[in-house]
């Protein structure tokens, strides 16, 4: 690693911390249903939301089970999810769509609504090709605030389970749903949007703008006729002519109030298809500091919340701490893993080495605006953080470095996470841990004061069994049918890491991609789609169940014989279960795509 890299990564952590605190504190109190310091106008407001949802006034304040919090969360986005198909199939008719885009198809519809409501914004389309206007503000950006404030609302659920004393309430998904979206995620938004804005992100409703090259390019391409078809010499062979362009369209639209929650609700699906390497939704260096910020700060924020909630902050400590170690470990990987000389190259003598004229190290599939530090955190925080943005090609990593945003996916994506998702996930993995402890010294395992027994342990097994599942099975089908292999660009083992890089991601609901993968098909739209949608709600469903079963106990004081959850054991501990169920789950399949490519490159 270079100190360019060590000393980012040090700036990030700190200015991640200090605003994550603050905003942790202020979050305890959205979830406590208190009034929020600089938003009482905004109380009226709420009110009206309940109003219009038909939520009577004296239920906002009364809590519901496991099971119905968890019926009116499948409901709310299932009817989401309906209009925002609906909304895909008939935009051609509707407003806002200056360049007159068709309607998307049946299956690309389908999959990008799973997408965006999963939280996992997996894109096979262009978005300035494929969506109109009012398409990408009412579809994609309204439900970037749903599904990141059902994560929240799953997250502020489980935690009230650990902080109950025998209660069989749970919250209130609609009170959780409402304050979530009014006093976080649309606040802090608007922030971002204004920030973004001031950096050069647009935000318009203009046609698209013809502009005039200062540099006319010329280029070649195949001669056609009058029947469009190529044209051929004697000998068979295409005719070619040389064309040249003088002008260039420059897509516009209101990218930065959707820029602004595809990052601070961990969502990543971008306005533009070369999303955040696009100088439009990421135009300066300090843009890059702080999208990357952006992307951790709720997840980050949560941890300082449960600490605050179940009345004791050393416990939000030590999850944040198992969490920064993760996610230090991988940083440094890809960083170095990126930063290294090619072989072949060097073999041929090119000079690869860091120096004031060039970047030194792999720079394929790279903004030059952002160099090699800057790009390979990038890819860390958001694929610890299930946000799928990417500033780079990940295709383009070397195997090893492509491998450790593989890995963050499927480690679960609780190295800090998802908006919501990240917390209660480690929540999980913490559970799994006091359980195996408890087994080694023969005690009945205990976190936070409450048993852990049969019940938990089978829903956290659900947990963390379930995108494993679909991730290896989707794998496994893709590489074995025709239609499967058919989107693989690159043959052998790349091309098995960029169908599992796929899997990976939308089973985790991250959304990045190896493009090599032309997954823009009937067949991957809906095995991916579903594959996000069991990905999502299969694992919200048992955690909420594990939330009433918690909800339900009496907190027991600890005592000698409890087992300490705060201290750095603990967290050495926690960091290893999640690694050890990673390696169990994953190495195998990892051995046939980067490992393999890796040893390849080196035996070339």
């Amino acid at each position: 690693m270079t100190t360019q890299s060590i000393l980012l990564l040090l700036l990030f952590l700190a200015v991640l911390l200090a605003l994550s605190w603050p905003l942790g504190i202020l979050m305890v109190r959205v979830a406590d249903g208190r009034p929020v310091p600089g938003f009482g106008w905004l109380a009226g407001v709420e009110k009206l939301l309940y109003r219009a949802a038909g939520v009577p006034l004296d239920q906002e304040k009364q809590g519901m089970g496991w099971k119905a919090y968890a019926v009116a969360l499948l409901v709310f986005n299932t009817v989401g999810a309906i209009f925002t198909y609906a909304i895909q199939r008939v935009q051609a008719w509707l407003p806002l769509n200056p360049q007159n885009m068709g309607n998307v198809s049946p299956d690309s519809s389908f999959n990008t609504t799973v997408s965006f409501v999963a939280n996992t914004n997996w894109q096979g389309y262009g978005g300035e090709q494929t969506m109109s206007y009012l398409t990408q503000m009412l579809g994609m950006t309204c439900q970037n605030f749903f599904s990141a404030a059902t994560g929240i609302a799953v997250a502020f659920a489980l935690i009230r389970g650990f902080s109950s004393r025998s209660a069989k309430s749970i919250g209130n998904f609609w009170v959780d749903m409402t304050r979530s979206t009014l006093y976080v995620l649309l606040p802090l938004s608007v922030i971002f949007a204004v920030l973004l804005t001031g950096q050069g992100v647009i935000q318009n409703m203009s046609a698209y703008k013809e502009v005039s090259l200062l540099d006319p390019v010329t280029y070649t391409v195949p001669k056609t006729g009058a029947d469009g078809q190529p044209v051929l010499d004697a000998k068979g062979q295409a005719v070619t002519e040389e064309q040249t362009a003088t002008t260039q369209t420059l897509a516009m639209g209101p990218v930065a109030s959707q820029e602004a929650i595809k990052l601070l609700g961990t969502n990543g699906g971008g306005f533009f298809n070369a999303n955040s390497a696009h100088p439009y939704e990421n135009p300066t260096a300090l843009s890059n500091f702080f999208e990357m910020i952006a992307i951790f700060v709720i997840p980050a924020a949560l941890c300082f919340t449960f600490g605050q909630m179940v009345g004791d902050r050393r416990q939000g400590w030590a999850v944040l701490g198992a969490m920064t170690l993760l996610f230090v470990v991988a940083a440094c990987a890809v960083m170095s893993a990126e930063q290294q000389l090619h072989p072949a190259l060097q073999a041929m003598g090119v000079d690869q080495g860091n120096s004031a004229l060039q970047a030194g190290g792999n720079m394929e599939g790279k903004e030059t605006r952002f160099g090699i530090s800057a790009t390979t955190l990038f890819a860390a925080v958001t694929t610890a953080a299930s946000c799928g943005a990417v500033n780079a090609m990940h295709d383009s990593f070397t195997p090893l470095g492509g491998m450790v945003p593989m890995l963050l996916m499927q480690l679960g994506e609780v190295v800090f996470g998802g908006v919501g998702s990240g917390l209660y996930g480690m929540l999980v993995f913490a559970i799994l841990a006091v359980f195996i402890a408890g087994l080694m010294i023969g005690r009945t395992p205990e976190y936070l004061g409450k048993k852990i027994q049969s019940y938990e342990m089978k829903m956290s097994s659900i947990v963390i069994l379930v995108t494993p599942t679909l991730v290896l099975l989707g794998t496994a089908l893709s590489v074995l049918l025709d239609v499967g292999k058919a989107g693989v660009a690159n043959p052998g083992a790349h091309g098995f890491s960029e169908i599992l890089y796929a899997f990976s991601s939308a089973a985790n609901n991250n959304g990045s991609a190896f493009a090599g993968l032309s997954a823009n098909t009937p067949y991957y739209n809906v095995m991916l789609a579903i594959a996000m949608w069991f990905g999502r709600f299969a694992v919200i469903v048992p955690v909420l169940a594990i939330a009433g079963s918690l909800a339900g106990k009496q907190r027991l004081q600890a005592n000698s014989g409890t087992m300490p959850t705060h201290g750095p054991m603990f967290i050495g501990l926690l960091a290893g279960i999640v690694v050890l169920v990673g390696v169990l789950n994953y190495v195998p399949s990892l051995a046939l795509g980067p490992v393999v490519e890796h040893l390849q490159m080196y035996m070339k």
